[in-house]
């Protein structure tokens, strides 16, 4: 089991290795800049299943480093929950086949609300019809799950959330995220408390 252990780490860890680095990075957080630091919209994350899990992770860590972001589930924003749009929002939708119906609906629906709407998307899938719609594309790669199945959503969402940290941390550098602001954001634990010691507070 230890053999096949390692095995896995090396298949996941390659996976990251390959996920494709190009300027849609550039163009992803110079939007995220623009419509939330600059223009004081909000992130709109979502994704459906295990997507949607990653989704949420990514918004609130967002909004632990002065980016404030939420998580809409697609299908509740059917029911009313799409009211939480509003003017420069920015919508972040992930999904893997970059098919999945509630997303492709949602996207149909924020549009009809706001036509000018942007969003960026993750996804295995760059052919895909929500990847040609998206202003930005970010791809995993596709890589192969390590499920034995070849199913189970695994290495896809570790890649998904490795994009979900490289936009968090090349925003924080485009912004000048401090350590005295994440202190503000950190009351309590033991972030709050090594924040504010690192800050002298």
């Amino acid at each position: 089991m230890i053999k096949e252990i390692q095995n896995l780490l090396r298949k996941e860890a390659d996976a990251i290795l390959n996920i494709p680095i190009t300027d849609e990075y550039e163009k992803a957080v110079n939007l995220i800049v623009e419509q939330i630091h600059k223009k004081k919209g909000k992130l709109v994350t979502s994704g459906m299943g295990k997507a949607g899990q990653i989704a949420m992770n990514i918004a609130t860590t967002f909004c632990s480093t002065g980016i404030p972001a939420v998580f809409l589930h697609p299908s509740e924003a059917q029911h009313g929950d799409l009211g939480i749009l509003q003017e420069n929002d920015l919508l972040l939708l992930i999904s893997n086949s970059g098919k999945t119906r509630e997303i492709i609906e949602l996207t149909h629906l924020a549009h009809y609300l706001n036509p000018n709407l942007k969003f960026i998307v993750i996804t295995g899938n760059t052919e895909s019809p929500l990847a040609k719609e998206a202003n930005v594309c970010l791809g995993t790669g596709n890589p192969e799950e390590v499920c034995a199945l070849s199913l189970t959503p695994t290495t896809s969402t570790t890649t998904m959330t490795v994009i979900g940290d490289l936009l968090v941390v090349q925003t924080m550098k485009q912004t000048g995220f401090s350590t005295e602001d994440y202190a503000k954001r950190h009351h309590g634990g033991y972030l709050g408390e090594k924040s504010r010691g690192l800050c002298g507070k």
